[in-house]
């Protein structure tokens, strides 16, 4: 039986663009970092389109890529710290001004990614919903607790759904590796009371919520903490990176905005979408009367009540999610 052979470099190249949504998804994942993300991806298409002529079509292209993908993201996290969340650093935290510390640098941080990034629109709707449920921010951060080749397992196991064999022979490893290298994965995020299948779901769609959504745009844009207390979870958290400080509480979340936070009254908010959940960029208001960026935020919604505020004060977000710089004074 003679070898597959792989098609002319000139039908490979325009296939090569098609796949670039699913392996930011997946850098992503594996990074937690929407920018690095972004990196990897180019990085693997430089070096896909130097390799093109030695591909031999014994594997899928999309097979191909995913390998190299693999080893520019291994080669990125090797001897760099696992990016976190302000939760990984303690307890929650007083609504006191005091208890603010110096923020720790961006690249300590999980960053969000922009759902266009991981799938755009047009993308088959299963697609779509499997690249949403399996980017919340909860798991994204779980998996970042896992060693380089046990989040590679994971990922194409649980999330992509690959075949144990397909991912032995990317990663160059035996099956039982494989499978061993998955039950130490799944029980490491079990012991952090997260599982691939059960955080996708938790948080749906934003056209799920519209009322819901607008109820917290009117409340924060009129600065009603009473309003937008009454729209929380009870044990709702607000966390803010890159300050390690996080709150935990509807009470102590309405402490802090009325007091240390009071600063982003007469904020306006852009709608967008980050890791599946709904998403805001919030603009602070300057005394010149144009509105900045201050920080991107993403709900985590239970029910009918939001139980999760994250503020990721990186103003450099803004272009990524495709923000504008600034909001002009109304005419």
């Amino acid at each position: 039986m003679s070898a597959p052979t792989a098609p002319p470099r000139e039908e490979l190249e325009p296939q090569l663009e098609g796949f670039r949504s699913e392996l930011t998804g997946y850098s992503y994942r594996m990074l937690g970092s929407s920018f690095e993300a972004e990196d990897a991806v180019q990085e693997t298409m430089i070096r896909a389109w130097k390799a093109l002529d030695k591909f031999d079509g014994r594997s899928s292209l999309r097979s191909w890529l995913y390998r190299i993908a693999t080893n520019v993201c291994i080669d990125a996290l090797n001897g760099r710290k696992r990016r976190a969340v302000p939760m990984d650093f303690g307890g929650p935290s007083e609504p006191r001004m005091e208890n603010l510390r110096e923020p720790l640098p961006d690249d300590q941080w999980l960053e969000p990614v922009p759902d266009v990034r991981i799938a755009p629109s047009g993308a088959d709707p299963a697609e779509t919903a499997v690249a949403r449920e399996s980017v919340r921010l909860a798991f994204v951060a779980a998996l970042q607790h896992l060693p380089p080749r046990q989040r590679v397992v994971l990922i194409l196991r649980e999330v992509l759904c690959w075949k144990a064999a397909e991912v032995a022979e990317l990663l160059g490893s035996t099956v039982a590796s494989v499978n061993s290298a998955l039950q130490r994965a799944r029980a490491t995020l079990d012991e952090r009371g997260i599982g691939a299948a059960d955080e996708a779901g938790v948080n749906p769609p934003a056209e799920d919520h519209v009322e819901l959504l607008a109820k917290y745009v009117a409340a924060f844009e009129s600065y009603d903490m009473e309003a937008l207390v009454a729209l929380l979870h009870e044990d709702a958290e607000q966390n803010m990176p890159p300050l390690e400080l996080w709150l935990k509480g509807s009470e102590n979340i309405l402490a802090w905005m009325q007091g240390p936070g009071a600063g982003c009254k007469g904020s306006r908010m852009l709608a967008t979408s980050a890791n599946g959940s709904p998403a805001f960029g919030q603009y602070r208001l300057h005394p010149d009367g144009v509105h900045r960026p201050w920080g991107l935020q993403v709900l985590r919604i239970e029910g009918d009540r939001i139980a999760g505020i994250s503020t990721f004060l990186d103003t450099k977000l803004f272009a990524l999610f495709g923000l504008p710089e600034k909001l002009e004074p109304a005419a």
